[in-house]
């Protein structure tokens, strides 16, 4: 299977962002996907794209073959340090309150069950 790493268009009318993608070639870019490796946004000033380097030197060494965007996306994060080329820049303001707190209710939940684990074994 011929596999691309390659930009697929998202967003409204002129307001497009990208998402990098890993795809089989011979699917249309707006076809279904393999898997999503990071973003890019235009229009956003600073920082403006994000690349999960671990998958795609994954998919690198398995064939995958960049479009020319995305090669240069990639470049642009190798020479980037850590921090702001794999992780996108989130405020607490973005993150919905209801996933803090499913967040929350999961970590408390684990918490019990350890500790019912080692009762259980005492």
């Amino acid at each position: 299977m011929a596999v691309k790493i390659r930009l697929r268009r998202m967003g409204s009318r002129n307001a497009a962002f990208f998402r990098v993608i890993v795809q089989d070639a011979r699917r249309a870019p707006t076809g279904r996907f393999i898997e999503t490796v990071g973003w890019y946004d235009p229009k956003q000033d600073g920082n403006n794209f994000s690349l999960n380097l671990d998958r795609v030197d994954y998919w690198l060494d398995n064939g995958a073959q960049p479009s020319d965007t995305a090669a240069s996306l990639i470049k642009k994060a190798r020479t980037l340090p850590v921090e702001q080329a794999v992780a996108g820049e989130v405020t607490e303001e973005e993150v919905p309150v209801a996933a803090v707190e499913a967040e929350e209710a999961a970590d408390e939940a684990s918490e019990e069950v350890a500790e019912e684990a080692t009762e259980e074994k005492a």
